[in-house]
């Protein structure tokens, strides 16, 4: 298991494919609000991709607005959702949020995964709202100055 940053086309294809078969065809999130204009290399956000077995099978992406980490588009394949893959997904993003200086980052949850997100550190801060038809909740979280361990993320590539 390993994460990369995505650098090259390929892995930007990779992680839209996971980010349709999740979301579009799993989900029924309409095609068309899937995919917006963060969704280029090198510019606003920095996108992400987990290899399990040498396989991309999850993704998420970060951009800062406000001074705060936006962590967005976060999915995993499903077979590949009992192997913890969740969580190095977010730990990378914190990473990646914590280089950048951003001490504070939030996300807007699925409701069925808040528990998840809580685990992690997260707290609810909104009621829930409908976003693409799913019903979702803001989580924020702060960032504390502590380095994120390799051993716990697995290592970042460029």
């Amino acid at each position: 298991m390993f994460v990369k940053r995505l650098m090259i086309e390929e892995d930007l294809k990779a992680a839209f494919t996971i980010r349709k078969q999740v979301f579009v065809e799993e989900q029924s999130v309409p095609l068309e609000e899937e995919f917006d204009q963060f969704d280029t290399l090198h510019g606003l956000c920095e996108h992400i991709l987990v290899h399990y077995n040498e396989q991309p099978v999850g993704t998420g992406r970060i951009r800062v607005v406000d001074g705060v980490g936006k962590l967005e588009r976060i999915c995993l394949l499903k077979p590949f959702r009992k192997f913890g893959l969740g969580k190095v997904i977010i730990n990378a993003l914190e990473e990646i949020a914590a280089e950048k200086g951003v001490l504070q980052v939030k996300l807007h949850g699925q409701t069925q995964a808040e528990g998840f997100y809580k685990k992690l550190g997260y707290q609810t801060s909104s009621p829930i709202f409908m976003e693409d038809g799913i019903p979702h909740i803001l989580m924020v979280k702060e960032l504390s100055t502590r380095e994120i361990s390799q051993s716990e993320i697995g290592s970042l590539r460029s």
